[in-house]
């Protein structure tokens, strides 16, 4: 069995502002400036949306690292990794319910707090102890001792209510915005806003374990990440507007959704299982990546100025990285769609999603010579997180082809029933990830990138394009 430290070295319509910025400039920064826009109701979720990003970005990637500091396991993590993936999918249903009951503005602030409340209790989670459960052989099968950090399962509850809400509104607000020639570059704009706050907070995390060692900086992260969501929280109630809101207004039975996912446009099904596959190959290795750095490769790096960063602080600099390369790959490659379509940018993104967890685990733990020249691991890691930024390139292009092909009232209601075959079916992963893990990391992240390319194959042979992107 593998020890994890073996190796230890209603929302109002966007503005029409926002389709022009967005198809004539061509900066991802000129997406930000016409997102700012915005009518005030959904420029406020807006920034709330990015400090929630905020907090959760800088934390959720360590999660696995803190839960080794905490005493757990492999396959503990797997298990957590696998219970926010069950988060995710179920939960946008009673939030709706919940909506539907106290108003939509009541409701944001509610989930708000829960989520604050949640990344205090992570910040706290050495208070409430191990739950250590017996060791128990079921026939051939033998189930190890397992240790339970509580506050940890107990905070991502809460830490996941904000998260979860409204996925289908933002889908649909795009989807009624732009026209389908330009759907890709919409979703490229939204999703910039977003994703600036995914590349500031692993930066932040950096800042933070250069100052203090692992346990006690990643604790100052998560008290930050918790008044930065109440702060997010506060601004959100008292500027948002949601007097015009038709969001959660009315809620659907399961009668409903089952008759949303028989009535799929012919382009979706394909693509589904394409997506739940290689959503599936990554949720198997994804919460790991952090221990990968920094315990099976121990990677870390010396900068000018800062001096020698330890591999978890050099974590940090590895996800900005790969973020940075996201940001400013997804408007230049989304507008190729216009030329060759959707189905070939989606291709590229899964692909990257596929290959990248054995290119990471096969990474060298020293340096290696190339062409004649002594290549540092930590600038190999850089490399390959930089191209694990493309697999973000193609997610807007990934947005429209689950979209577009809806008819124009029923972009949320398509999209809801897409991420809620994909998500319930991928909740697993994270599990059977962390029990491959406890075996071998090389056998959990091989396996992951095999399942990953039999959905890139499958989505390939199969799947289907959306032509109205062509110009």
């Amino acid at each position: 069995m593998y020890s994890p430290h073996s190796n230890r070295g209603a929302l109002s319509p966007p503005n029409p502002t926002v389709t022009d910025a967005v198809d004539t400039e061509e900066s991802p920064f000129a997406t930000l400036r016409g997102y700012l826009a915005l009518e005030r109701d959904v420029l406020v979720l807006s920034v709330a949306m990015f400090a929630f990003s905020l907090g959760y970005q800088g934390t959720n990637q360590y999660m696995a690292e803190y839960l080794f500091v905490l005493g757990a396991g492999p396959v503990v993590v797997g298990l957590f990794g696998s219970l926010g993936s069950l988060i995710s999918a179920v939960y946008p249903y009673p939030g709706g319910v919940i909506s539907d009951r106290i108003g939509s503005r009541r409701a944001l602030t509610l989930f708000g707090l829960l989520s604050a409340l949640g990344f205090a209790m992570w910040a706290f989670a050495g208070v409430f102890g191990l739950v250590v459960t017996p060791a128990v052989a079921l026939g051939p099968v033998s189930v190890p001792e397992l240790a339970f950090p509580v506050g940890i399962f107990l905070g991502l509850f809460l830490v996941q209510c904000w998260k979860s809400f409204g996925l289908g509104a933002t889908f649909a607000i795009v989807k009624q915005s732009v026209e389908p020639r330009q759907l890709a570059t919409g979703f490229a704009a939204t999703e910039t806003v977003r994703r600036l706050a995914f590349l500031l907070g692993p930066l932040l995390v950096t800042a933070a374990l250069t100052v203090f060692t692992f346990e006690v900086g990643f604790r100052v992260v998560l008290a930050v990440a918790a008044v930065v969501a109440a702060l997010g929280t506060l601004a959100q109630h008292l500027l948002y507007d949601a007097s015009e809101d038709t969001i959660g207004k009315s809620s659907e039975g399961l009668g409903t959704v089952v008759g949303n996912l028989r009535a799929m446009p012919s382009q979706l099904p394909p693509l589904l299982l394409g997506d739940t596959l290689v959503r599936f190959a990554n949720g198997m290795v994804y919460v790991f990546f952090v221990v990968v750095v920094s315990d099976y490769l121990g990677v870390g790096v010396t900068l000018p100025l800062v001096g020698e960063l330890s591999p978890q602080a050099f974590f940090g600099i590895l996800l900005a990285v790969e973020m940075a390369v996201a940001l400013l790959s997804m408007v230049p490659v989304s507008r190729l769609t216009a030329r060759v379509g959707l189905k070939p940018v989606v291709a590229l993104g899964f692909a990257v999603y596929a290959v990248f967890p054995v290119l990471l685990i096969s990474a060298p733990g020293d340096a290696i010579q190339v062409a004649g020249l002594t290549v540092p691991p930590s600038a190999v890691l850089l490399v390959l997180f930089a191209f694990s930024g493309l697999r973000f390139a193609g997610l807007p292009a990934h947005k429209a082809l689950i979209v577009g092909p809806a008819a124009r009232d029923t972009g949320g209601r398509v999209t809801g029933s897409y991420y809620l075959v994909r998500n319930i079916v991928t909740v697993p992963a994270a599990a059977v990830g962390g029990v491959l893990y406890a075996i071998s990391p090389a056998v959990a992240f091989t396996t992951a990138s095999v399942v990953g390319v039999v959905g890139v194959l499958l989505f390939l042979v199969v799947g289907e394009d959306f032509d109205a992107v062509r110009g």
